[in-house]
């Protein structure tokens, strides 16, 4: 983050935007494709995807590793989309099939599923396996989220 700027990969055409951060939660669009930045619902990405938005979000990343033929899985599925719309634009929320990016998921040691990671500056900081609700996705992430930059600003600054 630079001047109060976040990095955000459009979840559409995948181009980079930087958007003030007092400006996240007011709809902001690509200047690319002028799609919304925020849909309220987690993404589908590819391997390659998903590392582009590893690589370049200024937000946290929280990716739902998960497979079609995991009951589990599925059952979370619905949980997870109501936690993307409680969480955005705090975070990104995104869906990785470990049935098509096996080698992502084998780089990563994900060895069960549903696993939940958190991922802020491109390093992973938590990892949650097994399928929770909406309201333990939310508390979860939350609580292991690190804070955001300009918050952390504020507090060495001691600005309010």
């Amino acid at each position: 983050m630079a001047n109060g700027t976040v990095q955000i990969v459009c979840p559409r055409c995948d181009g980079l935007n930087r958007v003030p951060e007092a400006r996240l939660g007011e709809g902001p669009r690509c200047g690319h494709c002028h799609a919304p930045l925020f849909e309220g619902r987690p993404l589908a990405l590819s391997e390659e995807r998903f590392r582009r938005h590893l690589r370049h979000s200024g937000i946290p990343l929280l990716v739902d590793f998960w497979a079609s033929w995991c009951g589990p899985c599925r059952a979370m599925a619905p949980e997870f989309e109501a936690a993307a719309r409680a969480l955005e634009p705090r975070m990104r929320l995104v869906k990785v099939s470990t049935e098509e990016a096996p080698a992502l998921a084998a780089e990563l040691g994900i060895s069960s599923i549903p696993t939940l990671s958190l991922f802020a500056g491109g390093q992973e900081v938590a990892r949650q396996a097994g399928a929770m609700p909406a309201n333990r996705i939310v508390a979860w992430a939350s609580r292991v989220a690190p804070p955001a930059a300009g918050a952390a600003a504020d507090r060495r600054t001691g600005a309010a």
